[in-house]
């Protein structure tokens, strides 16, 4: 079904206050999901709502952050089991801060859960000219290279820089499919991808309940599967145990720094600008896509949604909704 953004916000914002978050962290949580639903990554957006529920049970979510190390050009956070969504956004308000003062910072935050979309992060950071680096690890739901049993975590990567327009963002997970992904699939009863996970015997299935007891697949091959171990060591960095528990004790690090500090910045965006108009003037294969830099299809799919003033809703999902708020 189809609601207007308002009505979206809405009804994002009264789940979660539902579930016991503050009005202020209903708010803040809510603008990063509708930022994922209105990029076109569904499982990551108005569903994880569903999700958040279910991780809390009946229990009040926690809201308090605390810094345990501080310096002009680091900090670490210890989220104490707080929503990553809260803990993210903190911490990427602080290290904006730092780096606009000394040109780097990196803040690292551990005993969190579920960070959701980096490239939010990054966006907010590129907006105020600076480049980002930006790792989160997780619970050990993806194999290994060669390997069926979980090891790491969906791991994603994201590097964002700023531009005079839109901002080229890379945010990958390191798995094959998203830990969302299945949760979605499980609530709505649909098959997985080929070739997306292992049940507990090791064999490949496309049933989202089965991968769970086995594993989700890499991404990339051996080359994805080695930058997957390399974020969830970057996790360790943090402060989280190896391999974190089921959705507790995540690592999330977030490094910024302004390119303005090497040469000037107005220099800087327009031979980022020059690179992208170098790239979609380049030769695309004979048959292929028209070339785009990363972040630039979701961009365009958020302009679209918010033009038509309108995001689309799975029904079961939307029902589900509704029943936390009656």
């Amino acid at each position: 079904m189809k609601l207007s953004i308002q009505e979206a916000h809405t009804l994002s914002h009264s789940v979660l206050e539902s579930i016991g978050f503050s009005s202020s962290a209903s708010t803040t949580i809510t603008n990063h999901l509708l930022d994922s639903h209105l990029r076109g990554y569904i499982s990551a957006g108005l569903p994880r709502l569903l999700a958040i529920r279910d991780r809390l049970s009946s229990n009040a979510p926690a809201e308090t952050i605390t810094t345990t190390t501080e310096t002009t050009v680091l900090a670490h956070l210890n989220g104490n089991d707080t929503f990553g969504y809260l803990v993210g956004e903190h911490a990427t308000e602080l290290v904006i801060a730092k780096a606009k003062e000394c040109g780097i910072a990196i803040v690292a935050a551990n005993n969190t859960w579920t960070t959701g979309m980096l490239a939010y992060y990054a966006e907010r950071a590129a907006k105020e000219d600076l480049v980002t680096i930006i790792t989160a690890n997780s619970t050990p739901w993806v194999a290994v290279e060669g390997g069926v049993k979980g090891v790491n975590g969906t791991n994603p990567i994201c590097i964002g820089v700023p531009s005079s327009s839109t901002p080229v963002i890379l945010d990958i997970a390191t798995s094959e499919i998203l830990h969302a992904d299945i949760v979605l699939a499980q609530r709505l009863g649909t098959d997985l991808p080929e070739g997306s996970g292992f049940n507990a015997q090791g064999e490949p299935t496309v049933d989202p309940f089965q991968v769970f007891q086995g594993a989700i697949a890499p991404w990339g091959g051996y080359k994805g599967s080695g930058l997957a171990s390399m974020v969830q060591l970057l996790g360790v960095m943090a402060g989280s145990p190896a391999f974190p528990p089921a959705l507790e004790q995540f690592g999330f690090s977030i490094i910024a720094i302004d390119p303005g500090r090497f040469r000037d910045i107005g220099e800087y965006k327009r031979e980022v600008d020059r690179y992208i108009e170098g790239v979609k003037a380049s030769s695309s294969a004979v048959g292929g896509q028209s070339l785009r830099l990363p972040f630039e299809r979701s961009a365009r799919v958020r302009e679209e949604a918010l033009r038509s003033g309108e995001v689309v809703i799975d029904d079961v999902v939307y029902e589900q909704l509704k029943a936390i708020i009656q």
